[in-house]
C-alpha cells in the first residue's frame, strides 16, 4: 500500500521505454525485459562478436547483453547511465548479464574484471566512469576481482560519434596504458565497456593488456551496434 501511495506522488518510469512502471517492477519494466534485443551469443558456439575481433585480438570469449540501434530503448538505457548519472542502471544490467555468464565455463575462469577507463579530466567532470557499476556487478556474479587501477587513459579524446573505424583507431590506438603489470601476469582478464561501435576502443585496450606475459583476455559490453555486423 505504501509503495502504491509513493508511486502516486513520485511516479517511477522504466529506464528503457520511459513509461510508468508497476509497483513491483524494478528499473526496467516487464515488457522491456521481454522485448529488449538480447544477443545471447555467449550461449552459442558460433560467436559473431568474437569473430569481429578475429585478427585484431586473441580472445577467449566475447559478448554483449544487447544489440544497439539509435533511438531505441537500449540507447535510452545507456544514455541514462552515461549522461544522467543513473549508475544503478549499470548495476542492474551487470547483474542481468553476469547471472548468464556465471554458468559458462570460459567466464567462470575469469580472474579479474577491468572496466575501460575514461580520462581523469572526464572523470572529474562526470564524477564516475559509466562502465564501472556494470563491471562491478559482473565481477560480483563471477566471484572475480574488480580492478580499475590497472588500465588508464592517457589522452582525453573528443567524441568518436560518426567517425569511421579507421579514424577511430588513429585517435585511440595509443590512448591507453597499464600500471603495475605484474598484477595481471598469467591472469584471465575480462575487459568491460558500455558500447561496442567499431571495436576500436576494445582493441586498443585489449592489445596493451595482452602485451603482459601469459594474459588471457575476454571482452563484454552492455551493447554492440548492429552496424558492426554489416
Amino acid at each position: 500500500m505504501l509503495s502504491e501511495i509513493l508511486d502516486l506522488f513520485f511516479p517511477r518510469l522504466c529506464n528503457a521505454c520511459l513509461k510508468l512502471m508497476r509497483s513491483r517492477e524494478r528499473m526496467i519494466c516487464t515488457k522491456c525485459r521481454d522485448d529488449l534485443p538480447q544477443t545471447e551469443v555467449h550461449f552459442y558456439h558460433q560467436n559473431l562478436i568474437k569473430k569481429i575481433f578475429f585478427g585484431r585480438l586473441n580472445l577467449e570469449a566475447a559478448t554483449a547483453l544487447f544489440y544497439f540501434k539509435k533511438k531505441s530503448p537500449v540507447q535510452t538505457l545507456i544514455h541514462g547511465l552515461k549522461y544522467r548519472g543513473y549508475e544503478e542502471i549499470g548495476t542492474e544490467l551487470g547483474m542481468w548479464l553476469g547471472a548468464q555468464l556465471k554458468s559458462i565455463p570460459t567466464y567462470q575462469s575469469v580472474d579479474m574484471v577491468i572496466p575501460v577507463p575514461i580520462h581523469a579530466k572526464r572523470l572529474r567532470q562526470r564524477g564516475y566512469n559509466q562502465t564501472a557499476s556494470f563491471a562491478i556487478a559482473i565481477a560480483v556474479q563471477l566471484n572475480s576481482e574488480y580492478n580499475d587501477t590497472i588500465l588508464y587513459k592517457t589522452k582525453d579524446i573528443s567524441s568518436q560519434i560518426n567517425k569511421t573505424k579507421s579514424s577511430r583507431w588513429v585517435l585511440i590506438s595509443d590512448a591507453f596504458s597499464v600500471k603495475n603489470p605484474e598484477k595481471i601476469k598469467g591472469k584471465h582478464l575480462l575487459l568491460v565497456d558500455d558500447l561496442i561501435t567499431t571495436g576500436a576502443t576494445m582493441e586498443a585496450c585489449g592489445s596493451i593488456l595482452c602485451e603482459i606475459t601469459a594474459v588471457k583476455l575476454s571482452v563484454v559490453s552492455i551493447a554492440i551496434a548492429h552496424s558492426i555486423f554489416r
